[in-house]
């Protein structure tokens, strides 16, 4: 039998020997390093192939991220110009001072009185066709000369000015010299007006618009045939085309068209090649330019990768060393974090995968402040901090889609600032509530950066920024879904103590507390008082003094099991251990450590707790019986010497300040309990004088409490306990009416 026990010891101390084990420890830091490098490779470094010209692929082969396709966009572009529309321009080319300069010739050739009927005949056939001639080059000269319009569309105009140029008939030129003064200067107003009236319109084909002077004419105020006649000719003359085409324009319209198509991408993974299909020098050439092709620089990336994720590892392991945490050295802890890193890589990984160029901002879906907020609950607030870092760096790479650079800022920017958000809502936590009010913070924190990042960035659609704002909301709410999903694993799988748990475990309604309450009420009284006391002394060294208050609540748990053997559950009834022998009083007063520790695993209580319970004793001496022992063995003259160590209780002693701390505040509660009326110098005698005697005892030996912090320990005791047994006036027996002194004894 004794053989199997030491053996069962032998196994469970190998088994639990890889908590403080080297080679364990570094291979959970090579694991990490292989799942940061695992996560990057494919976002850092694409996958090549060992191809030739001429060859036929032997796999399908998939573009590594969205790329252009380059034909595609092209062929979008020029089908985009193609829809242009031609670009025409409205060029006055102040036809009314051609009907002037018309007029004037006719008044001044009609007007020489030298001049024959014939010699005039001949003058008009050669000055009209050359006069609208003469005016269109100066209106281009003038336009030339101001730079109003390209030279393009001044050759435009002039070559369909000319194209369009009005022929005059011939017996036109016989009549004019019959106009006489007073006809010539009726009819220039009328000219004027209708030429006007013609030219406001826009004018492709100047011939369709002639065709309307004869209507216009025969309504006006001319009587005379002749005038009407020689209007309508001279108003056809000075008709011109007004709208061109502006070829220069319409390439500019054309060109702006083309850079407006956005590009044609190819998705990430899309099949690029198809297996057997062959290998052209088209295909070869684009897998070059996407580096998709093995050369002899082609490892020169994963090398790159292979040092930046061991410095990812470095910094952790500089990080974890210089923690005054036990992940130090306790690789349970340790891993832990590695557990809730890969988790939260590998959360952020899923969500990459469906990340496309129809959803690029799908990406902030991804509950990425996980992580960074189970390592403030479960571990430490700073290695939270470093961890977001870290996250924040994981985000950048592995949500990057444009490639044109490693990192993609705004990613890295969200994660760190939701999982800073994170950090600080959930510090100090007392309520599984405050986990989903750390996720509506991650929530809110995203919205305000991913907004003002988006309003700087302004070239973004109206649905793609509601997309993003939608899917940092839904970042929030997982967040705080998965935490509290994952909490209870953790808190079970590693037997971690988390401040939402201790607050649980402190609730009244817990069946052990009120198994306490209704069977021992005294013991309970002693373990809320000694539970006050623990936590002011606690968090006065920096303890965790939420571990003491509720440790404190269990420290006596035991004492349900046999409650009339001890002294604060006694009401009315004779003391037990007056008749009994000291060594059966030891045995039974012992046994509520051990028993409790029974109770509380019945009851999945976790092990800090239990901890606790056991060691709050240590080894110290139980005097009262040990006293009592000798003085019997003395009376009956035993030759047999009553051992000190058979007095004591079994330990372990104290291996944490939490249990220590529980432990002074246990036996200080009951010794001052036991004075008359305590003052401030009996109280601080008393407490002293226990520390002391523990200290002397050897009790703190194993849980690193300093002499500077159990002065500061008796100190905080000293004014908690003084606030709790302060005088009160005593007031006469006939001042009181027996319902005051009722509410007095209350208060």
């Amino acid at each position: 039998m004794n053989n199997k026990a030491l053996f069962q010891k032998k196994i469970q101390s190998q088994f639990s020997g890889w908590k403080y084990s080297a080679l364990v420890r570094f291979l959970l830091f090579v694991i990490l390093t292989a799942v940061f490098y695992l996560a990057l490779t494919n976002r850092m470094i694409p996958q090549t192939y060992d191809i030739q010209v001429g060859t036929t692929a032997e796999k399908n082969i998939l573009a590594p991220r969205a790329i252009e396709n380059a034909i595609a966009t092209e062929k979008a572009k020029e089908e985009a110009a193609q829809h242009v529309q031609p670009v025409y321009r409205i060029v006055s080319l102040k036809n009314e001072q051609l009907i002037e300069a018309m007029f004037e010739k006719l008044q001044q050739i009609n007007a020489d009185s030298e001049v024959t009927l014939g010699d005039k005949v001949n003058i008009f056939k050669s000055v009209f066709p050359n006069l609208a001639q003469d005016h269109i080059d100066k209106q281009i000269q003038g336009y030339t000369a101001s730079g109003q319009y390209n030279e393009p569309l001044l050759l435009e105009i002039r070559k369909k000015v000319s194209e369009q140029q009005y022929r005059i008939p011939e017996e036109t030129f016989y009549k004019m010299p019959r106009l006489a003064k007073e006809d010539l200067t009726l009819m220039e107003p009328v000219s004027k007006e209708i030429v006007t009236k013609l030219m406001n319109d826009q004018i492709l084909d100047a011939q369709t618009v002639r065709a309307k002077v004869a209507e216009l004419v025969n309504s006006s105020t001319l009587t005379k045939s002749i005038a009407r006649e020689m209007v309508q000719e001279i108003v056809r003359a000075a008709v011109t085309p007004n709208k061109f085409l502006d070829q220069k324009g319409t390439e500019t319209a054309k060109g702006q068209a083309r850079d407006n198509v956005k590009p044609v991408f190819i998705n990430k993974n899309d099949v690029l090649v198809n297996k057997g299909d062959p290998i052209t020098e088209e295909i070869y050439q684009r897998l070059s330019g996407l580096d998709m092709l093995q050369d002899e620089s082609s490892f020169l990336p994963r090398i790159g990768l292979i040092i930046l994720v061991l410095l990812f590892t470095l910094g952790v392991v500089m990080f974890v060393r210089r923690s005054a945490l036990p992940i130090k050295s306790n690789n349970a802890q340790l891993l832990m974090l590695v557990l809730i890193i890969i988790m939260n890589i590998l959360g952020m990984k899923l969500f990459s995968l469906v990340q496309n160029l129809d959803y690029p901002y799908i990406g902030l879906l991804a509950p990425a402040a996980m992580g960074a907020m189970l390592v403030a609950i479960l571990l430490d607030a700073n290695l939270a901090f470093f961890s977001a870092v870290l996250f924040s760096v994981m985000a950048s790479m592995i949500f990057n889609t444009d490639h044109l650079q490693s990192f993609d800022f705004r990613y890295g920017l969200v994660t760190l600032v939701t999982s800073f958000a994170a950090i600080f809502s959930i510090q100090r936590a007392s309520q599984r509530s405050s986990i989903l009010k750390a996720g509506m913070a991650v929530a809110l924190m995203g919205m305000l950066l991913l907004g003002s990042l988006l309003l700087i960035d302004d070239h973004e659609s109206k649905r793609n920024m509601l997309f993003a704002l939608s899917f940092i909301v839904g970042s929030g709410l997982l967040t705080a879904v998965f935490v509290i999903g994952l909490l209870p694993f953790f808190e079970a799988a590693f037997g971690i103590l988390s401040p939402l748990k201790l607050v649980e475990l402190s609730n009244p309604n817990h069946p052990l507390l009120r198994k306490l309450l209704t069977e021992t009420p005294g013991t309970y009284h002693h373990s809320i008082m000694v539970g006050n006391l623990a936590e002011t002394a606690a968090e006065a060294i920096g303890a965790d003094g939420l571990l003491c208050r509720v440790g404190a609540y269990y420290h006596d748990i035991g004492k349900t099991k046999r409650p009339a053997y001890f002294i604060e559950n006694q009401t009315n009834i004779e003391n037990p251990h007056d008749k009994m022998d000291p060594a059966l009083s030891k045995s039974i007063i012992v046994a509520h450590a051990r028993d409790g520790v029974e109770l509380l695993k019945e009851h999945h209580i976790p092990k800090p707790i239990r901890d606790i319970a056991e060691q709050h004793h240590g080894t110290t001496l139980l005097q009262f019986f040990y006293y009592k022992a000798k003085k019997i063995a003395e009376a009956a003259n035993d030759p047999n010497p009553v051992e000190e160590l058979d007095y004591r209780y079994p330990g372990p002693m104290a291996q944490s300040k939490e249990a220590a701390i529980v432990g002074i505040a246990d036996c200080v509660e009951a010794a001052v309990r036991s004075l008359r009326s305590p003052n401030l110098e009996q109280i601080d005698s008393m407490v002293r004088k226990i520390i002391k005697g523990r200290l002397d005892d050897g009790q703190f030996n194993e849980c690193d409490l300093t002499t500077k912090e159990l002065d500061q320990i008796a100190k905080t005791l000293n004014e908690t306990l003084l606030g709790i047994f302060h005088s009160r006036i005593e007031y006469p027996p006939t001042s009181l009416s027996t319902e005051n002194q009722s509410a007095v004894v209350t208060k």
